[in-house]
């Protein structure tokens, strides 16, 4: 008898590779895949897209989230579910230090719980952290010292007021997206890994917003990169 498959990814055990790729943009999971070879669709349903791939002989499953916490949460729950031992999100975040510049690379070493997701699993006082060897190996793949250091997550994207932003730039937090503290608080409580690497897109602090920089006028080190974060994360599924 075949094995169930799980009702959002589509999925069922022995259909994805025991690591997996989360971006939070169903098109990033073929611009993920472009850069890989063996590349098989296995599903797709409503924000998700789950592809199967190969990356330097790496295994791996790329598979979308959607925005914020409650899609990845059902994300993580159904690929943990058909055998995905560790995640790494590649996805876009805005910055919160204004000596963070927009095609950065931000590693996070753990996410502040302004989301409400994490309540429904544990108290706001449990910490949100990534797994040390997936942090690493996401560290040691960059070719230039990427920002390390906590973020936010937040639910709220047009409503992080100035308070907001204040309080998170004053806690040294360097920046926030919407799906990081879900991944992270969730693979823990399953003993699993997960790690997270972002690209700016924006700085909150110097009232740049997502979009707002015309594609000329941005920094060279912030042409491409989106696919210099994907060749971080997938450099570093070869480690893991």
């Amino acid at each position: 008898m075949a094995e169930q498959k799980q009702p959002h990814l589509l999925v069922a055990p022995g259909d994805v590779a025991d690591i997996a790729l989360v971006p939070g943009d169903p098109d990033r999971v073929d611009r993920i895949a472009g850069h890989c070879e063996n590349v098989e669709t296995v599903a797709q349903n409503r924000e998700y897209a789950v592809v199967n791939a190969e990356y330097e002989g790496r295994e791996l499953t790329i598979c979308s989230t959607g925005i914020g916490g409650p899609s990845t949460a059902i994300a993580v729950e159904e690929l943990a579910a058909v055998g995905v031992e560790t995640f790494i999100r590649v996805g876009t975040t805005g910055a919160l230090q204004s000596d963070i510049e927009i095609g950065d690379m931000i590693v996070a070493t753990g996410a502040a719980k302004d989301e409400g997701t994490t309540k429904r699993y544990e108290s706001e006082t449990i910490p949100a952290v990534a797994d040390f060897d997936v942090l690493s190996s996401l560290v040691e793949a960059a070719e230039t010292a990427p920002h390390v250091g906590p973020i936010a997550t937040d639910d709220a994207f047009y409503a992080e007021t100035d308070e907001y932003i204040n309080s998170w730039e004053d806690a040294g937090l360097l920046s926030v997206e919407m799906e990081a503290a879900v991944l992270f608080s969730l693979t823990r409580r399953k003993g699993l890994r997960a790690g997270a690497i972002c690209t700016v897109d924006g700085n909150l602090v110097l009232g740049t917003q997502k979009g707002e920089t015309d594609a000329d006028e941005l920094p060279e080190k912030a042409k491409n990169n989106v696919d210099r974060a994907i060749e971080i994360a997938l450099s570093a599924t070869t480690a893991l």
